[in-house]
């Protein structure tokens, strides 16, 4: 059977947290913790397709795999400003660590910034998730499948979403 329509291939990787790399802030940032409304304006202003609000990040905080440990935000020291963030889960049933909402401000990208944030919090992670996932959309400009192989995730599996 053929399926018509506007396909989106995603992919979906794995960390077994053999080799942990310790993350390196650049000099002029520092890792912080923000508000969830920080985390949803900063989700907005980096991505233009998402439609995240603070309710729906709100509700996320009362889940069994929420852990506010796993919620980090790195800011610029001069502005306070944040300029990368990420929230991780973990699901404890399975030992599984869940990377989502990894985002760096457009005009902060390619300095490390990403790598920080995914690296400490599988830092974060390596203590008790036997394993950690990511997934993501393949047709990112920001080719966040590079960095996540950076970063020590493999064995990526594709899969499409096709909607009409």
């Amino acid at each position: 059977m053929f399926c018509s329509g506007a396909d989106e291939p995603y992919f979906k990787m794995i960390h077994l947290l053999q080799s942990v790399q310790y993350p390196r802030l650049p000099d002029d940032y520092m890792l912080t913790k923000a508000s969830i409304g920080e985390f949803a304006d900063h989700i907005l202003e980096c991505y233009t397709e998402e439609s995240v609000t603070a309710e729906k990040l709100e509700a996320c905080t009362h889940t069994q795999v929420y852990d506010p440990n796993l919620w980090i935000a790195i800011r610029e020291k001069a502005t306070y400003k944040i300029v990368a963030s990420g929230i991780g889960e973990f699901d404890d049933r399975i030992g599984e660590g869940i990377l989502d909402w990894i985002q760096v401000t457009p005009d902060y990208r390619r300095r490390g910034l990403g790598q920080a944030v995914v690296c400490e919090l599988i830092k974060r992670l390596s203590g008790k998730a036997d394993f950690i996932t990511v997934s993501g959309r393949m047709n990112n400009p920001c080719n966040p499948l590079a960095l996540y192989e950076t970063c020590g995730f493999s064995n990526p599996v594709i899969w499409h979403i096709v909607t009409r």
